[in-house]
């Protein structure tokens, strides 16, 4: 069989005229499967602006020391953890739809306990059943998104996922300029709560159906979605798609992209990217910044843009070059940000005091004058050679086999 034969280069759920569908109901319930990943961005930006107001609360509110302001930030990715495995075990048994409908569950339920929280093990608890939530909403939203979108539109969908969830970040670094760590949480019940009323109004997704031999609900899916069943027809299921199991790990097909899916991410992981989003305010605090809530939201609204930036120019320029320059950019970024910090501890005035709104004198007295923004500028660029290109490699990787139980956690 050549490429150029129809057969081959046929979409898997595309009529076989070729007629692109025309209906916008699958951009609604991309829609509704992206506010999965955008609660799981709050969640994850939530600990930036909530750690500090913690620090400031006072009795009977709970109140963070220094360990346990730690563990308040890092203990939502030991939930994302089992909620990958959760995730990679849900997706192919209860199904795309449903997996996401449950994932609201423990989202709302972290905040909801975080709010009533009296204690620090109230509040750990709380951000233990968010990082659930986001393990299993990292894994099935871009999986579900794939299979609902039709070609035309599905790359423009698929790279929304990343866009989504460094939004929720910045919207919890806006949020908490304005709002108290117990308001902060309520507002973060409102996504997945959204989230939880639009699945219910969209289909599950029409391959799920097919591969549990539903033709009749798949083809009442496709017309929801697509705006016309007419010509569909049932995909052959190979082979390679009844299951994951550990032989196949023997082929060379299958170990080499789970060995540099594995060792990117951890490396990724260690590079320290989520400590800065979950502790940015802290780290500008840290550096004795007048307004490190305003620093927080900048690097938040950079990572924005380089990520809408990221999906423009990935399938142009390459995933392999992007993940080249992305780590030399955060090299640089971070070794200058350690010698602020080296020269920041010369004294109290240090000019990490200024307003980063306020005017640079042409003339400054102290020769340190430009610190506090060469700080927030080393933490823009860090943000900036972040993991886009990584997370797009690592779901290519994931979709070589979905029904595989341990998924990578995809966190930014």
């Amino acid at each position: 069989m050549t490429p150029d034969d129809p057969e081959e280069t046929q979409p898997l759920l595309g009529p076989p005229g070729g007629s692109a569908p025309r209906s916008r109901r699958v951009f609604l319930a991309a829609f509704a499967a992206a506010l999965g990943p955008l609660s799981f961005g709050f969640a994850l930006g939530y600990s930036s602006p909530a750690i500090p107001s913690l620090r400031r609360a006072a009795p009977p509110a709970p109140r963070l020391d220094d360990s346990a302001a730690s563990w308040f930030g890092a203990v939502v990715t030991l939930g994302a953890a089992a909620g990958g495995v959760l995730g990679g075990w849900l997706v192919d048994r209860a199904g795309r739809k449903l997996s996401l409908l449950l994932c609201t569950l423990p989202f709302v339920a972290g905040f909801a306990v975080i709010t009533a929280a009296r204690d620090v093990w109230m509040l750990l608890g709380g951000r233990l059943l968010t990082g659930l939530a986001c393990g299993v909403a990292s894994l099935v939203a871009p999986v579900y998104i794939s299979e609902i979108s039709y070609p035309a539109v599905r790359g423009l969908l698929g790279s929304c996922v990343q866009l989504m969830v460094v939004i929720g970040i910045l919207l919890a670094y806006l949020a908490g300029r304005v709002l108290e760590w117990r308001w902060l949480a309520v507002l973060g019940c409102v996504p997945p709560s959204l989230m939880l009323l639009l699945m219910c109004c969209v289909p599950e997704s029409p391959r799920f159906l097919l591969t549990q031999h539903k033709h009749q609900e798949a083809m009442a899916a496709l017309h929801f979605l697509w705006g016309s069943e007419q010509g569909w027809e049932e995909p052959p299921i190979g082979e390679e798609q009844q299951g994951f199991h550990l032989g196949l790990l023997r082929h060379p097909g299958i170990y080499k992209p789970f060995i540099i899916g594995v060792s990117l991410m951890a490396f990724q992981q260690l590079s320290g990217v989520n400590a800065v989003t979950f502790y940015a305010e802290t780290i500008f605090e840290q550096a004795r910044f007048k307004d490190s809530s305003l620093a927080s939201v900048i690097v938040g609204i950079i990572q924005v843009l380089f990520t809408g930036m990221a999906a423009l120019v990935m399938d142009r320029a390459g995933r392999r070059l992007l993940l080249a320059l992305s780590g030399m950019v955060m090299v640089v970024s971070t070794s200058v940000f350690g010698l602020y910090f080296k020269l920041a501890q010369g004294g109290a005035s240090n000019s990490s005091h200024v307003d980063l709104l306020a005017p640079v004198p042409a003339e400054p007295a102290d020769a340190h004058v430009g610190l506090a923004w060469l700080a927030v500028s080393s933490m823009c660029l860090f943000i900036a050679g972040g993991p886009q290109a990584l997370r797009s490699l690592l779901a290519l990787l994931c979709f070589l086999y979905l029904q595989c139980p341990f998924h990578l956690v995809l966190c930014p």
